[in-house]
């Protein structure tokens, strides 16, 4: 791990794509889950007022409803018609997300941009705990879960893809960590490992974030004729409950380097709504905090970026594989 990579993360230049350079969203049908809280809840302040309809997927429902109602105080006197809306989903629970993805079709005919951007963080839960259909907790959520959500939503992302008149601005987009670059094996991943974790919470969370970007990258190739972009990001060290359950001695020295959700969310805002990322070569890319897109060659781990490339570009193809995997999990619950 290089000194200069982790200053660029973790101590970012100021935030260059702001709400001031998002247009009017009128229109659009924009869906974060996760925003009822931390940086899922910045972005959904942030979008709000452009005059898309937003929803917020989450597993509360009184949760979601305070932090709407705390997102139109904010705007007293908005006159753009912008909607929030609450889609319950349990990214610990497929069927939950099943019923998730079936109730969004039945009040929506298209999705311009899914932000994947709910989760948990290494502390919150205890090494061993399974979901509902008993996967390791963080592959299950951020992966399995989260990849099926994404799929049963294809049908409404070609739809918002095919009416576009501006190219590249459907979009999903996965959320990433720093952990990739520092809690992961050789490789990334241990596929032999993926069904039943390890015991270091940590290393679950960084395999299970190294997996979003997997997906990210094996989705932009599936689906990138298809006028859909597909983005994995790293939102940076926050003050978000990612760090509940961490010892309060580690948090001492944690928090000198975390930032306000708010800044997360000016991450997710980029990789969502920036004209510097769309199809073609901006198709795949990785972002950065507070929104940079941040290039293969740049990557500390060159044996990420040997694992992550597919076997026809020379690389190790996990793209693919860990695609499957995740596949071969969900389908005897679909």
């Amino acid at each position: 791990m290089s000194f200069s990579n982790l200053r660029d993360q973790w101590f970012p230049p100021t935030p260059a794509f702001l709400e001031g350079n998002v247009p009017s969203q009128a229109g659009k049908v924009l869906m974060v889950t996760g925003g009822n809280s931390g940086v899922g809840f910045e972005l959904c302040k942030m979008l709000y007022g452009k005059g898309a309809v937003i929803y917020m997927a989450c597993r509360s429902k009184e949760r979601a409803e305070r932090a709407i109602r705390t997102i139109k105080d904010t705007f007293p006197d908005e006159k753009t018609p912008s909607q929030l809306k609450f889609l319950e989903i349990d990214l610990n629970d497929l069927k939950s997300v099943k019923t998730a993805a079936a109730t969004f079709a039945r009040q929506e005919a298209k999705l311009d941009i899914l932000w994947n951007n709910a989760g948990t963080g290494a502390n919150n839960i205890t090494p061993g705990t399974r979901t509902k259909q008993d996967f390791e907790a963080m592959i299950g959520m951020h992966c399995i879960a989260t990849l099926l959500f994404t799929q049963l939503l294809v049908p409404q992302l070609r739809a918002a893809a095919t009416s576009s008149s501006s190219p590249g601005s459907t979009r999903v987009i996965w959320t990433a960590s720093f952990m990739i670059e520092i809690g992961t094996p050789e490789n990334g991943i241990d596929f032999s490992l993926l069904s039943k974790g390890t015991l270091d919470g940590n290393r679950n969370y960084s395999v299970s974030k190294l997996g979003s970007w997997l997906l990210s990258r094996e989705f932009a190739r599936l689906h990138g004729a298809e006028g859909i972009v597909s983005v994995a990001q790293n939102p940076g060290n926050l003050k978000t409950d990612v760090y509940d359950g961490t010892p309060w001695y580690m948090m001492f020295f944690v928090n000198w380097v975390l930032h306000d959700a708010k800044y997360g969310a000016y991450t997710e805002l980029f990789a969502g709504l920036s004209p510097d990322l769309g199809l073609g070569e901006g198709n795949g890319k990785y972002v950065i905090p507070w929104g940079r897109i941040r290039g293969d060659e740049e990557c500390p781990r060159k044996d990420i970026i040997k694992a992550i490339t597919s076997v026809e570009d020379g690389g190790l193809g996990y793209d693919k594989k860990f695609w499957r995997w995740c596949e071969g999990q969900y389908k005897p619950f679909v």
